[in-house]
Formats: structure tokens, C-alpha cells, sequence
């Protein structure tokens, strides 16, 4: 442990980066303001988060996906909180869910570039995992001042459906309701869905509004008339229940999900869970305020993990790196954690800081091989500043271990999940499990960074860049400009490494409380659960 004023120095750090995290989180759960719920509720509806909370079992632990999705972006129309969609897994009869609602208080449910992108997250990770997926439907389709953001490319809107369609021929459960608007290619999300309520009075869906209609083919209709739940409950037979209100709705969801019948598991193996011995708001001590102090992270694991109890593989090899076996709530996993604490060594005390060598790479790579042989989940916790460099690195083979940790990890078929403790810089993002590898969950502490290098390296090497450039044309540069040059560049460059940035843009799953590592661990293992390992283990070539 670090000493009591060290500890208490940190604390206070990590408290403040806590309550900025509140005050924002708070902010996003507003949604499009007072005075649009205050118009929501005037039309007899509830939020979006109202009907997530009425439909999930109340006493139950539950997970946001991208609470700050598009945060600080679309700010010259106004912004877009949270996507303008709350994505939220949950229970429902204690049978685990993910639930998608859109948020008609911002922008009428319009749809955004980043509301795709959420709306795809939130479907990939059914898929993954072979969770179902709940859409509460209240939209007014897409937003088309950025429609060429949201319409044509493979990642976008109409990726939607076609996973709509993967998922009903894998048997994964899909239950729609139409809350509010549903209107053109938005119409076929429901209509794909295994099964579509719709709301009276409130609920419509079509494939071209009233207003559109009369100019397209000059009909004269109300939408009611034209896609209402009368209209597509009992003359189209579009939608398959007619739901008085919404509360009405979504008890029908509840009764529905009470009579599903068990799923196959992967069987990864869960005990009876425990406390951690060590109190894990001891963790808000242990992380360092600044970036060049280190700590020990093996301290961390214990505030973690089920009765503080880890077993450490390899221990005194490979020390950047630590690799052990443990449980969280009650399951099995298998950590692989970037060490940043002063180690002994044969050329005496060192501060690793992060960094990747090539035997802690060597020792990675088996050690995911050996987890994948066992069927155990992966957990990477992230403080990394990338590989090491230099001749002695280079000649000792780093990019040949450093490629065989990412070959093991890449093809890995246990279920990975991903927390950035620290720094989350260059191929170190990648080597430990970065968004790019599919983790089935990856989450943020208040404390991250994500980057391709740490700020002052990239300030300095743009700067030169910069500087080199504006020489080319004959420009001279004063020590002056220099630094007023330096200065924007660390601006820019901070701001984008702020974890907020990687989260308003999906990088990560959430920024978390660290005291809610746990509950994320756990309920994505359960998760993952659902889905069974449909293919053996097989790294490909590896050169040793």
C-alpha cells in the first residue's frame, strides 16, 4: 500500500474525476430537456428511460451501453444526448436482456450518425452473445441534414435490418413494441423482429407519413388512419398486439418473456461468489493523479477479485505483464493486466511503466493459449504505453512476440472483456484487447487515456512536423510561435484523449465507477454464457 498522504492525495483525484462523471452522466439522462418530457408526457407517454425502468426487474443489477455516445458533437444543431437512443442491459423475470429505446425527447427519436452506431453495438453484442434484444420504438426516422452519414454505407441504418434478419435465423429472441413514430425504412426494424406491439392512439408505423403520402400520390389521410394500431392490428395484420397504453405494452413484453423456454450455455464455471477480502474503494488510493507515478497492479487485481484470492502465473518472468488465474462474482476468469510498480530485476530496481517486452509478450501469448484450452474468460486490464523500442528490443525479436500475443488474443474463442485502468496507447491497445479485437465488453475508468501515443511525445513529434512544414515555405518561426503552436497542438491533443472523447464515439462500451468493474465483469460473462463455443481454438502460423 502507498503511504496514508500519498493514498489521500490520490482518493481526492479519483473522487473528483467521480463526480464529474455523475454530473455528466446526469446531464445525458435529461435527455432533450424538461420541457420536452414535460411534452412527452402531455401525449400520455412515457421516456425512453421511464420504459426501461417499468420494464426491467427493479431490484436486479443492470449495465448502460454508451451513456455518452455523441457527447460534445452535432453541437451546431443543438447536439444529439446520449444518440438520441438508451441502450440498457438488464433482467426481465430474472432472464438476462438488452433493451433499446429511442429517445423521441431528443431530435423526436431522430436518428444520427452515432445513433446507428449505437443502434449496432447494442445488436452486435446480442448477437455475440446470443442475448435477446428488446426494441422500444419511437422514432421519426432519419435526421437528414446528416443522411449521408446514416443511409448508404455498410455501417449504417440499413445494417440494422440485415442484422434483423441474421439474428432471427440464429433463434435469437427479438420483441419490437411501437411506442410513437415508426416511419419509412425504420418501419422494417419491428416487422423483421420475431414479434411487433404497437400502442394506440400514440404508436404508428408506415413506410411514408400522411404528408409525404399526399405528395407522392396526392391521397388525402390522417396517419392514424394510415398506419395506426387499429389500421395494423386488424386490417394490415402488420403488427401482432394492440396495446392500450404503454405501461399496457410492456407488461405484454413481460408475459412474454415469462414463457421463454431455457437456452443452451457455454459453461463457463461460476462458484458461490464473494466479497473481496480488501475493500475495493481502497482503489481510489491506489491510482496514481499523474501518469509517472507507479502503483501496483497486482494490488488492484486484489480489490477485485473474489476474496482477494489470485493465482499468479509466472510470476517472477515477464514482470510487464501479469497473468493469473482468479474469480469475480463467483466466475472463473483468467487476467492479463499491464504492470506499472518498480520491479527487481538482474541489472537491479526498475519502473516498467507500462510497457510491453518481449517475454512478458512470450508469457502473454501462452497463457491466453492455456485459458482458450480450459474454457475461461479473458479479462484484459489495460495501463499500457505500447512495446518497448530500441536496437535490444528490435534484435531480441519484439515485433515476433509482440505479434504472437495479438495472434492468441485475436483468435481467442473464450469471451474477452476489456477494462481501461490507464494509459491505452498505440499497438498496446491492440496487443491487450482493444475495440479493435471484439471484447465482448470494454469499459473505461475516469483515469484513461486512449491514443496512439501519450500527449507530449505526439505534441512534440506534430509540432516538428508543423514547424518543418511552415519552414518549407519560407516562414520564419520564433521561439514564440513556437510555443504558441506547441500550445494548440497539446489542446487538441488532450481533448482527444480524454476517455469522454473515446466514449462519445463507441471506442468504449462506458466510463466507469471502478467500484462497478465487477458488476460489468460479471454480468457480460453471463451474458457470453448464453452464447456456446461453436469452434475449437487455432492460432494459425506463429513464428517462435
Amino acid at each position: 500500500m502507498v503511504k496514508e498522504l500519498e493514498f489521500n492525495k490520490r482518493d481526492d483525484s479519483m473522487r473528483t474525476l467521480l463526480s464529474r462523471l455523475a454530473q455528466k452522466a446526469d446531464k445525458v439522462m435529461q435527455g432533450g430537456g424538461k420541457k420536452k418530457i414535460e411534452a412527452h408526457h402531455a401525449l400520455g407517454k412515457l421516456t425512453a428511460r421511464e420504459r426501461i425502468d417499468y420494464l426491467l426487474d427493479k431490484d436486479a443489477n443492470r449495465i448502460e451501453i454508451g451513456t455518452f455516445t455523441a457527447d460534445e458533437m452535432y453541437e451546431e444543431v443543438g447536439g444529439c444526448p446520449g444518440g438520441g437512443v438508451v441502450v440498457v442491459i438488464g433482467y426481465i423475470g430474472g432472464r438476462q436482456c438488452i433493451v433499446v429505446a429511442n429517445d423521441a425527447t431528443v431530435k423526436a427519436g431522430a436518428w444520427f450518425p452515432s445513433t446507428a452506431k449505437k443502434n449496432l453495438r447494442a445488436q452486435e453484442i446480442a448477437m455475440e452473445n446470443h442475448l435477446p434484444i428488446i426494441y422500444l420504438v419511437d422514432s421519426a426516422g432519419v435526421f437528414l441534414p446528416f443522411q449521408d452519414e446514416v443511409f448508404p454505407d455498410k455501417e449504417h441504418f440499413g445494417r440494422i435490418f440485415r442484422n434483423n434478419a441474421v439474428m432471427s435465423a440464429k433463434g435469437i429472441i427479438q420483441i419490437a413494441a411501437i411506442m410513437g413514430s415508426c416511419v419509412a425504412g425504420g418501419a422494417y426494424l419491428p416487422i423483421m423482429s420475431d414479434e411487433a406491439l404497437i400502442v394506440d392512439k400514440t404508436g404508428t408505423i408506415f413506410l411514408a407519413g400522411s404528408y409525404l403520402v399526399k405528395a407522392a400520390i396526392g391521397e388525402d389521410i390522417d396517419n392514424e388512419t394510415l398506419g395506426g394500431a387499429t389500421t395494423q392490428c386488424e386490417i394490415s395484420g402488420v403488427t401482432d398486439y394492440k396495446c392500450k397504453d404503454d405501461k399496457d405494452c410492456l407488461d405484454r413484453i413481460k408475459n412474454i418473456f415469462g414463457k421463454i423456454g431455457k437456452f443452451e450455455t457455454a459453461g463457463f464455471n461460476r462458484a458461490e461468489p464473494k466479497a473481496p477480502a480488501k475493500d475495493p474503494k481502497e482503489i481510489y488510493g491506489l491510482i496514481p493523479e499523474t501518469r509517472e507515478k507507479p502503483y501496483d497492479m497486482k494490488e488492484i487485481i486484489e480489490r477485485l477479485a473474489d476474496n482477494s484470492e489470485f493465482e499468479e502465473y509466472k510470476a517472477a518472468y515477464g514482470q510487464s505483464l501479469i497473468c493469473g488465474l482468479t474469480r469475480i462474482d463467483g466466475w472463473a476468469v483468467g487476467i492479463v493486466a499491464n504492470q506499472r510498480k518498480m520491479v527487481k530485476s538482474k541489472k537491479g530496481e526498475m519502473q516498467i511503466g507500462g510497457v510491453i517486452y518481449s517475454d512478458s509478450a512470450d508469457k502473454a501469448a501462452r497463457f491466453v493459449m492455456n485459458c482458450n484450452q480450459k474454457k475461461i474468460p479473458l479479462v484484459f486490464l489495460q495501463d499500457v504505453t505500447g512495446f518497448m523500442v530500441g536496437s535490444r528490443s528490435e534484435h531480441g525479436g519484439i515485433i515476433k512476440d509482440g505479434a504472437k500475443l495479438v495472434n492468441a488474443m485475436s483468435n481467442s474463442v473464450v469471451p474477452k472483456f476489456t477494462v481501461i485502468v490507464g494509459n491505452s496507447y498505440g499497438a498496446g491497445n491492440y496487443a491487450m484487447c482493444g475495440k479493435a479485437y471484439d471484447p465482448r465488453l470494454i469499459v473505461a475508468w475516469p483515469t484513461a487515456q486512449i491514443a496512439v501515443m501519450g500527449g507530449e511525445q505526439a505534441a512534440k513529434t506534430l509540432l516538428q512536423i508543423q514547424v518543418s512544414s511552415l519552414k518549407a515555405k519560407g516562414e520564419k518561426i520564433t521561439p514564440e510561435d513556437e510555443k504558441k503552436l506547441l500550445d494548440t497542438i497539446i489542446d487538441r491533443y488532450n481533448r482527444q484523449l480524454s476517455p469522454y472523447y473515446a466514449a462519445s464515439r463507441l471506442w468504449v462500451d462506458e466510463i466507469i465507477n471502478p467500484l462497478d468493474t465487477r458488476k460489468w465483469i460479471s454480468m457480460g460473462i453471463e451474458m457470453a454464457n448464453h452464447a456456446p463455443i461453436t469452434r475449437p481454438y487455432n492460432v494459425g502460423v506463429l513464428q517462435t
